[in-house]
């Protein structure tokens, strides 16, 4: 007991080091835990009904939020971003007392609140919301035009959160059941949202109003507006439940490009659900909507930026030329489809849930068309990416992701998992296992370790804590002393002893499993150590 003592305190005082780095305020933790607030009801229904302006920049509307209450209480959180502004807040029609903390409202509620109950309140807010200065990284409101003068707009939120244009309760650990979506926009502009387009109202003031609804959970930085002068043309697909509807919109000085590089669509969804499995939202359809930034993964409702080319605006981040045989957001934000808005995080800390199996999509996207060497070259390509700097999983309940290396470092961490599977079938039913398993969930890291710890056979929790919560690259050092061969893991979380492949003295590769201790192996004839490439290591001959 008391050496966990003393591994308790280590850790902790590993964290606080850690936390010094960063200065979280007020805000953050209002937006990044489960405030008292929020924990005592359960989101059930948005109806989100928004006017938009593109003459002065400007939103007006109203949500309507349906909750069952899980235990009793009187204060609620609804979160929105400045400027924007809430002028009333009703329920049952009786208007409600609210006060502003920063960016959370906390609402007062007259009605008692009756555990089991269904309950809704109203919403009304305007303003002019935050711009996005470099869309979506730091997104927004994306206030564009079209080549013929006309308003080309878009929202993008996941770094700043769904609040930064509409109310809402704006934590990933809980998502509706369902939603309706209605924008109004000025003729003859169009908008395009999540889910399916229901009905087209024609209103007075030369405006109509597009009604979409979403039947499956969706999270709040997935709902998305699209506005533009759109020309759309659908097809279907064949899939394993069933046909699944397909709906492409582009702008009309673009059409031929896109009609020709959206064919990308029907291959890159055959490739992911033979890996991962059905679509995760046949009931939605899938969308692929032009906006006027590079693309997001906006569930049912893909954008799309990347100036119809192959490659991540043209380049290939692999250098590998595979890169190029395919357009990076098409495949990317489509990836995310099924870890992102089917599998979804429950904290931001743990976005690499997100971003790792999707970058990983990519590769394997690859080889589905291009064969297992190609793949295994592009993932491995993306290395010279990975930077090191800090942990990939973030800080929890302060609305804080970690390090950028969730895209590539995290491709390769599940890269190397594979090769530690070293059965190719068998880690296709895990990642198809996975998506069945989670299927419209928000999840926890711990529950996707625990997950693939069991399907795998293997305890991989210190492979986890090795790449996820720490930046060294393991280094497997090794001398050849006259006909022995010495080996062990350095630069590694304490008890890293994971399983590698090397070529052995026919020529084979052949499996050790290396611990932190010297570890012998006789030889006849071997000189160097050649390891699987496979494997995200360094390795190092050493001399004395």
């Amino acid at each position: 007991m008391k050496f966990l003592a003393f591994v308790g305190l280590f850790l902790i005082a590993q964290f606080n080091l850690f936390a010094q780095k960063y200065t979280f305020t007020h805000d953050d933790t209002l937006r990044g835990s489960i405030t008292q607030e929020r924990a005592w009801w359960d989101l059930q229904f948005y109806h989100l009904n928004v006017r938009i302006n593109p003459a002065d920049s400007s939103i007006k509307g109203s949500v309507n939020i349906r909750y069952k209450v899980l235990q009793p209480a009187q204060v609620l959180q609804v979160d929105l971003q400045r400027p924007l502004t809430i002028q009333r807040i009703t329920q049952d029609g009786k208007e409600l007392d609210f006060r502003r903390d920063g960016n959370a409202f906390f609402v007062t509620l007259q009605k008692p609140q009756s555990s089991g109950n269904q309950e809704s309140i109203l919403v009304e807010y305007s303003g002019k919301p935050h711009v996005a200065k470099r869309a979506p990284w730091d997104g927004g409101f994306s206030w564009k035009k079209d080549k013929e003068g006309l308003p080309f707009v878009a929202t993008s939120c996941q770094g700043l959160g769904a609040s930064v244009w509409w109310p809402c309760k704006d934590h990933m650990y809980d998502e509706p059941d369902s939603m309706q979506i209605s924008v109004t926009v000025p003729k003859p502009l169009m908008d395009i949202s999540n889910g399916r387009l229901r009905r087209v109202i024609d209103n007075n003031d030369n405006t109509r109003t597009f009604e979409w609804y979403v039947q499956n959970p969706i999270n709040n930085y997935g709902v998305n507006v699209n506005i533009g002068n759109y020309v759309s043309w659908t097809d279907t697909l064949k899939g394993e439940k069933g046909t699944l509807d397909l709906s492409f919109y582009a702008l009309a000085e673009n059409i031929e490009k896109a009609k020709s590089q959206f064919q990308q669509v029907k291959p890159m969804l055959r490739a992911f659900e033979h890996w991962f499995g059905p679509y995760p939202f046949y009931e939605d359809g899938y969308k692929l909507v032009e906006v006027p930034y590079l693309g997001m993964e906006h569930q049912s409702s893909v954008t799309y930026g990347n100036g119809y080319q192959n490659g991540y605006l043209g380049r290939d981040l692999s250098a590998t030329g595979w890169g190029l045989k395919w357009d990076f957001i098409i495949i990317h934000e489509s990836g995310h489809e099924w870890y992102a808005n089917n599998i979804t995080y429950k904290d931001v800390a743990d976005m690499w849930i997100h971003e790792s199996f999707t970058n990983y999509s990519e590769n394997l996207y690859t080889e589905y068309y291009f064969g297992k060497q190609a793949g295994s070259e592009y993932v491995i390509g993306c290395r010279k990416l990975i930077r090191n700097d800090k942990p990939i999983i973030g800080i929890y309940n302060v609305n804080n992701s970690g390090s950028g290396d969730m895209y590539y470092k995290g491709g390769n961490m599940l890269h190397t998992i594979r090769q530690m599977v070293d059965n190719d079938e068998k880690w296709r039913q895990i990642l198809r296992g996975m998506n069945q398993s989670f299927y419209h969930q928000t999840v926890t890291t711990r529950q996707i370790e625990d997950y693939m710890s069991q399907q795998t056979g293997m305890d991989l929790s210190k492979i986890f804590d090795q790449y996820l919560r720490d930046t060294k690259i393991p280094l497997l050092e090794y001398k050849i002393e006259k006909k022995k061969l010495l080996y062990r893991w350095n630069n590694c979380v304490e008890g890293f002893a994971m399983p590698i492949k090397y070529k052995n003295e026919k020529g084979e590769w052949e499996k050790i499993q290396p611990t932190s201790d010297w570890k012998t192996l006789k030889i006849k004839r071997l000189k160097e150590l050649e390891v699987d490439n496979n494997f995200y290591v360094e390795v190092k001959k050493v001399t004395s």
